[in-house]
Parts: C-alpha cells; structure tokens; sequence
C-alpha cells in the first residue's frame, strides 16, 4: 500500500553547506539518507516530499555539522499480506511468475495460478493452463492477493513477496473481464 506519511529524523548537514539554502541541503541530506531504505512501520521510503518544519539546530561537541530535527511528509510502499495488487510479469519460468508490484516484485508460484494443470512452455516463455489453454507471458497485467511478505530491511531487493491468483476475479485482466462477462450472461438468464 502506498501511503503519505508525516515522519520526524533528526539530520546532520555538513559545514560545508550551512552557509546556503538550509532547508534545500536539508531536503538533500534526507534523500540521501532515507530514499531506497525500508524504515519501521514505514516501509520503503520512495521519496521526500516536503519539509514540513525545521528547529533551529545543534551542534556536537568535536562534530562541525548542524544537527537539525526536522519534521516532512514522504511517500512510502509497504507491502501488506491480504492486500489485492496489479502489476506487469517481468518473468515466466518453470516455477511461476514475477509480478512487478510497484518498487518489489513478487513470485506467484505455478499452483497458485489457478485450479488447473498449468505446464511450461520454454520455448515462448509462457505458462499454459491445459483445459482452458490459457496462458501468461511477459508484459501480461495481472491482478493478485498478497499471501505472504518477508522484508528485509538491509537489503531491499532481498524482500520476498509471495502472492495467489486461486480466488475470484484474480488472475490475467482478460481472464476476469472472461468471468465477469460470463457471470452478466448468468443474471441475464435467471
């Protein structure tokens, strides 16, 4: 889940850019601290938005850099187990699929597809249901649940998102546009 989050860091600017603009080396030093990291009850912080407040600082005995606490808004993605995602499969292989899901990708695995027999075609890339024939390549948009989220907050690309596509209106889009059809032809018939 995306989220806008009013957060409080305490940041060192170093001598070298206290005489500027201190709000914009403040900014900076934020970003550089805290954009690509996964902080607690965060989660990944993707960008610094705005500072919202700055007190007036204090220095460290034997430390020449401002410490500033500073209070600003920043826009984060935690991945929340049950939470329904969209995204594009960057990857087929004989195990499953890779779903980008924002800044993580997660892995559907090849029995939480769909009910059916799913087999690996190789050759294409693809993995095919054998009764319906229906198949998931690259590039398809998928919508799907998150089942399960291993986050590891020193290593970002290290986070493992498991997610199903076994439940009503999940899986391909065409596939739930396919069902959605088909339960309007239902009604219409009762």
């Amino acid at each position: 889940m995306y989220k806008k989050l009013i957060l409080l860091d305490a940041i060192r600017v170093p001598p070298d850019r206290i005489y500027g603009d201190t709000r914009t080396a403040i900014k900076e030093e934020l970003k550089k601290k805290l954009e690509g990291r996964i902080e607690q009850n965060a989660g990944l912080i993707l960008t610094i938005n705005e500072i919202l407040d700055i007190d007036n600082g204090h220095i460290l005995f034997g430390d020449a850099g401002v410490y500033f606490n500073v209070k600003f808004s920043a826009l984060a993605y935690e991945p929340l187990e049950q939470e329904i995602v969209e995204g594009e499969v960057i990857d087929v292989v004989k195990f499953g699929i890779f779903v980008n899901i924002g800044p993580f990708d997660g892995l559907v695995h090849i029995s939480q597809i769909s009910g059916g027999y799913i087999s690996y075609d190789e050759k294409n890339a693809r993995l095919i249901e054998k009764d319906s024939k229906r198949s998931i390549t690259v590039r398809d948009i998928v919508r799907a649940r998150i089942t399960t989220v291993s986050i590891n907050e020193f290593d970002v690309r290290s986070t493992k998102i498991n997610l199903t596509m076994r439940q009503p209106y999940l899986g391909k889009l065409e596939w739930i546009q396919e069902e959605l059809e088909k339960d309007a032809s239902m009604q219409d018939m009762s």
